[in-house]
């Protein structure tokens, strides 16, 4: 009982943490993307580096102030998703997917390459630019806080007031704009992008404003990941985020405003709740170390979460908040 309480601790820890907050706003902007546009951008990833390494160079490489930073990552985002876009919105889906994994995976390796080293530093990547940041917090950013149950430091709790604040106004602009008629454009883009062409409506357009305003949005989530570590390390974008973020988006459910914050706190909250219990079981000789070791836990925990997964999409497809007709979509 002691472990499934600890367990229970730690895991609520998770789902309120910096982690959560990454995962919930680049599972927002795709769901900008996918969910109401459906576009298929298998690349969110690598925005939020961008949004992460905008803030690193400018404050540990240039000397610029920390929100100076906020903006250069923006405008790269912005930068990025126009040139992701220009080319491959005209084609069919599958070239806007090939495109942007291919993109996030060339900008890691590059950002990681040795002719960036005097940029990025590398392999190494750059520390120390969050200190302005931290520095704004209300409250003493050196001392431990109870929240919850939980142990927490100031700066842990500055980052995910501030993370969380962010999520509360993306989830508010989102549920502004698909009210809107831009956003009753772009669902109809979803369902039949022919019809609305056929009605005048400029399909590029709002499909470049979508790529664009999540790309934005995951942007912020890269920020917000490297201020909570504390580091931007090229190694720390890998595409495996995001299709967890896509995994988040599917479990709350798509094209709904909550849908990806709900998905990504339990996504959290069950990873690291199988982590804390699984190896909590294994010290106390519960589960024989011949049978799973310490070291096995980190590559079960994603089984779980994918057989769970495979369960969902059998029995409600449509994720726990989402509704059956709005995933029944033709990606163009």
């Amino acid at each position: 009982m002691g472990e499934l309480i600890d367990a229970l601790t730690v895991a609520g820890k998770a789902a309120l943490g910096f982690q959560a907050i990454f995962f919930a706003l680049l599972a927002i902007g795709i769901n900008v993307q996918f969910g109401y546009a459906g576009l298929l951008n298998f690349g969110q990833i690598a925005f939020a580096m961008l949004g992460g390494f905008g803030i690193a160079i400018s404050v540990s490489k240039w000397g610029l102030p920390f929100w100076v930073g906020v903006l250069v990552g923006v405008l790269a985002a912005v930068v990025l998703a126009l040139l992701l876009g220009l080319p491959t919105l005209r084609l069919r889906a599958d070239y806007l997917a090939i495109a942007t994994i291919a993109t996030a995976e060339g900008l890691r390796l590059l950002f990681r390459s040795v002719s960036a080293t005097p940029v990025t530093n590398g392999t190494r990547g750059l520390s120390a630019f969050n200190g302005d940041f931290i520095a704004l917090a209300p409250w003493d950013t050196a001392r431990r806080y109870r929240f919850l149950g939980t142990s927490w430091s100031g700066a842990e709790l500055w980052v995910a007031l501030v993370g969380w604040v962010l999520v509360a106004l993306a989830c508010l602009l989102v549920w502004a704009l698909v009210r809107s008629p831009w956003g009753r454009v772009l669902k109809s883009i979803r369902e039949d992008e022919d019809a609305v062409r056929a009605l005048g409506k400029n399909v590029y357009v709002y499909k470049m404003q979508a790529l664009v305003l999540g790309g934005v949005v995951g942007a912020f989530g890269g920020m917000i990941y490297a201020v909570g570590t504390g580091s931007a390390v090229p190694d720390q974008y890998q595409n495996a985020n995001t299709f967890l973020a896509y995994a988040a988006l599917i479990l709350g459910g798509a094209a709904r405003v909550l849908g990806p914050v709900v998905g990504a706190m339990l996504l959290l909250f069950i990873l690291q709740f199988a982590d804390t219990l699984l190896r909590a079981l294994i010290d106390n000789g519960v589960i024989p170390s011949e049978l799973l070791s310490s070291t096995d836990v980190a590559q079960i925990r994603f089984v779980l979460v994918g057989l769970g997964l495979i369960l969902l999409l059998v029995f409600r497809p449509q994720g726990i908040f989402g509704d059956r007709r709005e995933v029944m979509l033709d990606a163009r």
